[in-house]
């Protein structure tokens, strides 16, 4: 069955299980048969991505070919005009890139975690976007909520609300995501974030059920109901050097290895993730080691930039 994005020809899902979600990009030959790791291709998957990350379905189906070439330009603009995105473009076009310990958690947003989030939510977890915090940034160029993806599944009638963290650190990036969720998923929190979510939900015609998501986040629901119904998905993308000392993900010793990594951040995770509501809340860890973090970030700010260039 096709996928909306056919990342899966990229992107393997190795670990599918109720609580983890594991992913990697393997290697391929270039033309004086020497074995590379397959950042382009990502690059340009994610790039795929871009229109429908910025838009959602706001604003139409993504998919009319008469409108992808400008709705594209449209889209990276879009998305310079979210102050996180151009302060780190500037950042890395300077040759600098952000630490696993810098404090200001809305400039790591400009670092696609968010993209790649929506991109495995979309292809490999069946969901659809409910909202896009792009194309309802506020008049500053700041997003409208907090979580960085809203999604739906229509036939489980889930909602997936997640956080995704883009670090050098796969234990720093499990840190950061337990904080998120210590300050995100508690009744206050959730109360505000579903009135903004709300708001928006009303200005669009064209999503499935809309009565029923609505009803979910209105403020006169439980606590517990809502949760029930209610996936977390958290995205850890890290710098992993497994990628760097091996060349072949079929290899016996590279999978083994990196089966016994996943296993042991998930662990990490577990032990670390203290929770009040620990048992209530349907968290899916997912994890999705890369070669190079600063290099992917890199890539995907000039290609981009070079989309975004077209319409000028």
């Amino acid at each position: 069955m096709a996928t909306p994005f056919n990342s899966e020809n990229i992107i393997t899902h190795k670990i599918n299980e109720t609580g983890l979600s594991t992913f990697l990009v393997g290697f391929d030959i270039d033309d004086k048969g020497i074995s590379q790791y397959r950042l382009n291709p990502l690059i340009q998957k994610l790039c795929d991505v871009i229109q429908e990350f910025a838009f959602g379905f706001h604003e139409g189906d993504s998919t009319d070919n008469t409108k992808t070439y400008s709705k594209l330009i449209e889209a990276a603009q879009s998305i310079y005009k979210i102050d996180a995105f151009q302060k780190v473009k500037d950042l890395y076009e300077n040759n600098g890139s952000i630490t696993d310990d810098v404090e200001d958690k809305f400039l790591r947003r400009g670092e696609f975690g968010e993209l790649i989030l929506h991109l495995l939510l979309r292809d490999f977890h069946n969901t659809i976007p409910l909202l896009s915090k792009v194309y309802f940034k506020d008049s500053l160029g700041h997003a409208v909520h907090g979580f960085d993806a809203v999604h739906i599944e229509p036939t489980t009638k889930t909602l997936w609300v997640g956080e995704s963290k883009l670090y050098t650190s796969g234990k720093a990036g499990l840190k950061a995501l337990i904080r998120d969720i210590e300050e995100h998923f508690k009744s206050d929190y959730l109360t505000s974030e579903f009135m903004l979510i709300s708001k928006k939900l009303t200005q669009i015609d064209n999503i499935p059920d809309k009565d029923y998501w609505l009803d979910l986040i209105s403020k006169s629901k439980k606590l517990v109901e809502q949760l029930n119904t209610i996936n977390i998905p958290l995205l850890c993308t890290y710098h992993c050097d497994l990628f760097t000392s091996h060349t072949d993900e079929n290899n016996h010793v590279f999978i083994d290895e990196y089966i016994k990594e996943m296993r042991l951040l998930k662990t990490y995770f577990d032990d670390n993730n203290n929770h009040a509501l620990k048992s209530k809340l349907n968290i899916i860890l997912i994890l999705f080691p890369v070669q190079n973090k600063v290099e992917l970030v890199k890539g995907l700010h000039n290609k981009l930039s070079l989309i975004q260039q077209l319409g000028e």
